[in-house]
C-alpha cells in the first residue's frame, strides 16, 4: 500500500465494482438484503405478538421456511446449472415479493393469524431453494473466476450492512407504525433487484457453456465423491451449522425472554451480530486465492468459542458486546468454506455444488431449531425473579 494513503488498498477491495453487471447486481441486492432483513426482525416479532411470547411458534416459523431449503435446494441447483441464472434469479424475487406483499396486507388490515404467517414462511422457503443457489453460482457469471473472491466477499460485505441497517430500522418502524408496514417496504424492496436484473447486458457474462443432457443431481453427487477436499469442508460445514449458526431463533428470544426488551434492543443485537460480520466481510475482500483446509479449520474453532462466550452473557450491553466478534468468526468461517468449495469444484457443477453446500449450511436449521427449543425448556417466557435463565446458543451470518 502507497505510504500515507488507503487508495490502493481500497481500490483492491472495491475492484469487483469495475464490472457494470456486478454494480447492478450489488444494488439491488443491497436494497432487497435490508428489506429481507427487516422482514425477519418484523415477522419473529409478530409471531410473539399472535401467541404470547411462544418460543415453540418462532421454531415452527423457521422450520417451516427452512424445511424447503432442505427439501429443494438441491433440486434448484440442478435448475441453476441447466438453466438461466438470471431468469431463475427474477422470478424467485418476484416471488418472494408477492408474498411480503401478501402478508403486509394482512397485518395492516388487522386479519392476520399465525396460519397466515407458517404459509408465507413456507413460500418463502421454496422461493429462497430456487434463489440461494441461483444467485452463489451467478456471481461467477458477473465478474469471472479472477474475482470470485473479490466479488464474493463484497456480497457479504453488502448483505452484512444489510443485517444492520434492516434489524434496526425494523426496530424502529415497528414501534412506529407496526410490523404490517415493515413487511409492506420489503414488498417493494425486491423491485430493485428485479430492475438490477433485467438491466444486465447478458453478452457480457461469464457464463459456462450448458450440457446437452439434462443436469442430473446424482452427477453434482458424484463429482464429490471424486473430492475429498470438498467433502471435509462440506462435513465441517455441516457440524458448525446444525450446533451453532442458530440465532435467528435465539436473538429474539434472548431480547425478549431473557433481557426483557422491546424490539428495538432485539434490533440493536441482531446489528452487533452483523457489525461483526461486516468486517469479516470487508478483510475478505483481499483475498485472492482458495483459502487453505487450516484456515478453514481454525476459524470454526474461534467461531465455537465465541458463541460459548456469549451464550453466558450477564446482561444486555455485554451480550452486545460480545456479538460482534462472533459475527466477524462467523462470517469469515463461511466465506472461507464459500471460497474454498467455489474455487475448487468443477464450473459444469457448480450449481449443484453449491445447492449441496446451501441444503448443509441453511436446511440444518430446522434441526437446530428443535435443538433450541429443547434447549429453551418450552414456551413459558422465564421470570425475570428466576436464577436461571434461558441462554442463546448461536448464531447464523
Amino acid at each position: 500500500m502507497t505510504r500515507g494513503t488507503g487508495r490502493p488498498l481500497l481500490a483492491t477491495s472495491l475492484r469487483s465494482l469495475k464490472v457494470r453487471n456486478f454494480r447492478l447486481f450489488a444494488a439491488g441486492q443491497i436494497a432487497s438484503a435490508t428489506g429481507t432483513w427487516m422482514m425477519a426482525v418484523a415477522q419473529d416479532w409478530l409471531v410473539l405478538e399472535l401467541t404470547g411470547d411462544s418460543g415453540g411458534a418462532l421454531a415452527t416459523v423457521t422450520a417451516l421456511q427452512f424445511t424447503p431449503v432442505l427439501l429443494l435446494t438441491l433440486y434448484g441447483g440442478r435448475l441453476a446449472d441447466r438453466y438461466d441464472k438470471r431468469a431463475l434469479l427474477t422470478g424467485a424475487n418476484i416471488a418472494s415479493g408477492v408474498l411480503a406483499l401478501a402478508l403486509g396486507l394482512l397485518v395492516t388490515a388487522d386479519a392476520a393469524r399465525l396460519w397466515h404467517v407458517y404459509v408465507a414462511a413456507a413460500g418463502l422457503g421454496v422461493a429462497n431453494a430456487v434463489e440461494v443457489p441461483a444467485r452463489l453460482s451467478f456471481i461467477t457469471e458477473l465478474v469471472g473466476p479472477g474475482l470470485l473472491p473479490n466479488a464474493s466477499a463484497l456480497s457479504g460485505a453488502y448483505f452484512n450492512v444489510a443485517r444492520v441497517l434492516g434489524p434496526s430500522l425494523a426496530g424502529l418502524f415497528i414501534q412506529w407504525s407496526g410490523t404490517g408496514t415493515v413487511m409492506l417496504l420489503n414488498a417493494v424492496s425486491y423491485t430493485a433487484t428485479v430492475a438490477g436484473l433485467r438491466a444486465m447486458r447478458p453478452a457480457e457474462l461469464y457464463r459456462a457453456p450448458r450440457p446437452d443432457t439434462p443436469a442430473r443431481v446424482v452427477e453434482g453427487l458424484s463429482h464429490l465423491r471424486t473430492r475429498p477436499d470438498l467433502l471435509t469442508t462440506l462435513a465441517l460445514v455441516a457440524a458448525v451449522a446444525l450446533f451453532g449458526l442458530n440465532l435467528p431463533l435465539t436473538l429474539p428470544l434472548m431480547a425478549r425472554v431473557v433481557f426483557h426488551t422491546e424490539a428495538a434492543s432485539f434490533g440493536l443485537l441482531t446489528a452487533a451480530l452483523a457489525g461483526g460480520s461486516l468486517l469479516a466481510a470487508l478483510v475478505g475482500t483481499l483475498r485472492r486465492t482458495r483459502p487453505s483446509a487450516r484456515l478453514v479449520a481454525a476459524s470454526g474453532c474461534v467461531f465455537g468459542a465465541m458463541e460459548l462466550i456469549t451464550g453466558w452473557a450477564p446482561n444486555l450491553p455485554v451480550a452486545l458486546a460480545l456479538l460482534v466478534p462472533t459475527g466477524f468468526a462467523s462470517l469469515y468461517f463461511v466465506q472461507a468454506a464459500n471460497h474454498r468449495i467455489q474455487l475448487g469444484g468443477d464450473p459444469a457443477h457448480r450449481g449443484r455444488v453449491m445447492a449441496l453446500y446451501t441444503v448443509i449450511l441453511q436446511g440444518s436449521t430446522p434441526l437446530a431449531a428443535l435443538l433450541a427449543l429443547a434447549g429453551a425448556r418450552g414456551d413459558v417466557p422465564v421470570p425475570a425473579s428466576e436464577e436461571e435463565r434461558v441462554r442463546p446458543t448461536g448464531s447464523r451470518p
